[in-house]
């Protein structure tokens, strides 16, 4: 890679851990990113996913006053998402490279959607929990278990947009305030990740240069994305996010 292309990944690494620690869905910055500059769509997403790995940490770091309490919950469905990641990241490496290229375009459109959605989604999440008294179950039950389950298979094989559906499933399942439930988003998210990094790295074909790119990249950004990323306007950042996405999926389908 060249030096311009080198700092451009690094810059796709900031923004992408400061989206992720934020909201998820910043795996639409850095994929695209590989895919431009050549890498082929497996390799691109296991070195994306390897080198997000540390801006998730970073994150959960940054959320660590608002994890206290919740070691209950996170063992219950740090679980689930443990099992779900590591199937998805079987999937990725036993189905043929053709099916990735299938599928994956129709997960980022869904995982754009989700990201533009996003509003309505916490507006009705937070109308719901004002209306209603009962706690409900702590952990959110066996249904909320299942579903961690089916996000980390999602968030194991590619994972866009991982972090907007698991915020979604606790605000509807877990009566907990918002920044909390962020916090343990985080750390199922970094699960997801951590485990499909692993087994990616024993058997699949890595570039480490980007991974290095983007793990500096995301580190920073995930520092920056619990400290001031609440300040960004949210709609210029789903602008971003769409924008970024429409071009991954472009990308896939021309290559």
């Amino acid at each position: 890679m060249t030096w311009l292309q080198q700092l451009a990944i690094l810059a796709a690494g900031v923004a992408a851990g400061g989206i992720n620690t934020i909201v998820g869905s910043g795996t639409l910055i850095t994929f695209p990113a590989l895919l431009a500059f050549g890498l082929p769509p497996v390799t691109a997403n296991v070195s994306n996913t390897i080198g997000l790995v540390p801006g998730s940490v970073s994150g959960v770091i940054g959320y660590r006053r608002e994890l206290a309490g919740q070691r209950a919950r996170l063992l219950q469905l740090g679980t689930a998402s443990l099992l779900g990641g590591i199937t998805g990241a079987v999937l990725l490496l036993t189905m043929p490279p053709s099916a990735f290229k299938a599928i994956v375009p129709v997960l980022i459109i869904a995982a754009l959607i989700l990201v533009v959605v996003q509003p309505r989604l916490a507006a009705w999440v937070k109308k719901r929990r004002e209306g209603d008294d009962a706690a409900g179950p702590v952990h959110g039950g066996p249904v909320l278990l299942v579903a961690v389950f089916g996000t980390g298979i999602y968030g194991g094989y590619f994972g866009a947009a991982q972090g907007v559906l698991l915020l979604g499933l606790l605000g509807v399942f877990v009566h907990e305030d918002i920044q909390r439930l962020n916090a343990v988003k985080n750390v199922l998210a970094l699960i997801v990740n951590a485990v499909s990094a692993a087994i990616f790295i024993v058997i699949a074909e890595v570039n480490w240069q980007a991974v290095g790119l983007i793990a500096v990249g995301s580190i920073i950004g995930g520092q920056l994305g619990a400290r001031l990323g609440r300040r960004m306007p949210p709609n210029v950042l789903r602008a971003v996010i769409v924008v970024v996405g429409t071009i991954a999926v472009i990308r896939l389908l021309t290559a």
